[in-house]
């Protein structure tokens, strides 16, 4: 069983002004087999918190910490946090020109592994991944996300979530621009990595719509850097009905 505790987390960006903190003290427990829904405005410091975990260089952590099993992430190269077990999935995933898919996924998973997989058998485990995500074998020719559509490039990053069997996966926004048929099949992978390798989730969202197909455990609110509410399934219901507006407002003397 794997754990990614959060503790008293402070993240400053650089400014033109100076530096800006954008977390405030964010304390969260992922255990594996758990779903957490991250929700909150724009601007509340959702994606601040999956880049800080993934080891983004722009955002400055000030105090706090974040441990995997008990080894201290702040202190791993991006890459090593990768090799831990520590999963992103971006809301805009960019583009690799002149890198095919195919060779990306192995590199990719030579790189985690510390040894390039047996080929037959790695072509038939892509290969099943690729069905169950509705993505043609034409795509492991094609350069990685050059050309794709949104929802194409979401199932290619929950592609790589199977294939590469991380301990913890953060999806940032990953219900961003999908149409329906595209969120169904995305949170269909998502469930499926979930349950075949006992995966912690988060799942940073606005929306309640990927919620109805990935069913959290947790829900956390994220309102001006912290976790401002938290509860169960019911909590995402509520917040469909009736908006961030009352965690913004400011308490009155």
């Amino acid at each position: 069983m794997s754990q990614l505790v959060i503790q008293n987390l402070c993240v400053s960006v650089e400014t033109d002004q100076g530096p800006k903190e954008i977390l405030s003290g964010v304390n969260l427990t992922i255990n594996s087999g758990e779903i957490h829904a991250i929700m909150g405005p724009n601007g509340s410091g959702k994606s601040t918190l999956a880049a800080t975990i993934a080891g983004h260089p722009s955002y400055e952590v000030t105090d706090g910490s974040i441990t995997l099993d008990g080894e201290d992430v702040l202190e791993m190269s991006v890459d090593e946090r990768a090799k831990a077990g520590l999963f992103l999935a971006m809301q805009y995933p960019v583009a690799i020109p002149g890198v095919t898919l195919s060779n990306f996924l192995r590199t990719a998973k030579t790189a985690i592994a510390g040894e390039a997989p047996a080929l037959r058998p790695w072509l038939k485990e892509v290969r099943g991944s690729m069905e169950d995500l509705r993505m043609g074998n034409e795509f492991l020719e094609r350069n990685v996300n050059e050309g794709f559509s949104g929802g194409e490039k979401k199932r290619a990053e929950i592609l790589q979530l199977k294939l590469l069997k991380p301990k913890m996966a953060i999806l940032d926004e990953t219900d961003s621009g999908l149409d329906v048929d595209a969120l169904r099949i995305v949170s269909e992978g998502v469930n499926s990595a979930k349950d075949e390798l006992d995966l912690g989730v988060v799942v940073i969202t606005h929306y309640t719509r990927i919620l109805r197909y990935i069913k959290p455990d947790f829900v956390h609110v994220f309102a001006n850097g912290k976790i401002v509410d938290q509860g169960g399934p019911e909590l995402a219901e509520q917040l469909e009905d009736q908006g961030y507006d009352r965690y913004l407002v400011p308490a009155e003397a």
